[in-house]
């Protein structure tokens, strides 16, 4: 696969989920001196940002339209961002070519990492190399420490440090990618739902007392270019809403969507934003 050499920056491909992120990667990448073609994946990329540069828009299911369309745009950086929901085989309605990639690994490709391994795996045979979307959005990440102006106590750590056990146990298992602890108190586990509904579902199980903590992480086994976990201002208001007092996030495994405005609410709302670590233990046995 060559490139027309007018432009010294690779060409970079976004597949498109759901959500701002998309066309934030977009924006970066043009700045930046890149050209871009959008790939929207029909019935998840919902944001109308996305229509101001060259795309083409596919079904989940249709990999060879969606290779095509790399080609034919010389793409050779390709980054997958944006909310895509866990999907049901009858969902994907797979073409030849996504029917002959799920032979190759069965029903364990219906889980979020499986299907992600599988397609990361076939975009690189092909020729194109994966980015992760932190790579594009340096300020993505989250870093170790307090992020906001508001800090946690002592409960609200604890709480965090539990929680952080649980989403990565339930991460290996590959269900989900988050949890909302209260005072020890398990109150929701991230499955298909996602993390906005399942905070939303928290709080009918709010016990009296000081409020819980929603905690994000990667799974164990996580490809960091893959479906990173994500908060942007929704999950901010949302956990408002239902009491929460504050989020913890697994440090260089989890990103924050506007970074800025989202710490900046936070801090107007009260609630604390803070990178966890790892436990050493939990680092050592490759988490």
């Amino acid at each position: 696969m060559t490139a027309p050499q007018d432009n010294p920056q690779p060409k970079l491909g976004i597949i498109a989920g759901g959500g701002a992120l998309p066309a934030r990667l977009a924006a970066a990448a043009i700045t930046a001196g890149r050209d871009v073609c959008i790939v929207k994946l029909d019935g998840y990329a919902d944001d109308p940002e996305l229509d101001q540069y060259p795309n083409v828009t596919t079904r989940l299911g249709a990999a060879a339209k969606i290779l095509d369309a790399m080609r034919k745009e010389y793409c050779q950086d390709v980054v997958l961002a944006g909310k895509v929901s866990r999907p049901s085989l009858s969902s994907i309605r797979p073409d030849w070519r996504a029917a002959k990639m799920l032979m190759k690994v069965g029903a364990k490709a219906l889980g979020d990492d499986g299907l992600l391994r599988l397609v990361a795996k076939e975009l690189e045979r092909e020729g194109f190399r994966l980015l992760g979307a932190h790579e594009i959005l340096g300020d993505l990440a989250v870093e170790e420490g307090v992020l906001g102006n508001v800090s946690p106590d002592e409960q609200a750590i604890s709480d965090a440090r539990h929680g952080l056990t649980v989403a990565r146990t339930l991460g290996q298992a590959d269900v989900g990618q988050g949890c909302v602890v209260q005072q020890g108190l398990v109150l929701a586990l991230e499955a298909i739902e996602g993390t906005d509904e399942m905070v939303r579902r928290s709080a009918s199980y709010r016990r009296d007392g000081v409020g819980g903590v929603l905690v994000k992480s990667a799974k164990p086994q996580q490809d960091k270019r893959l479906d990173l976990p994500a908060i942007g201002m929704t999950t901010i208001e949302e956990a408002h809403k239902a009491g929460l007092r504050g989020v913890a996030l697994l440090a260089g495994g989890t990103m924050i969507i506007d970074r800025a405005a989202v710490i900046a609410r936070a801090d107007a709302l009260g609630l604390f934003v803070i990178g966890l670590a790892l436990a050493d233990e939990d680092s050592s046995n490759g988490g």
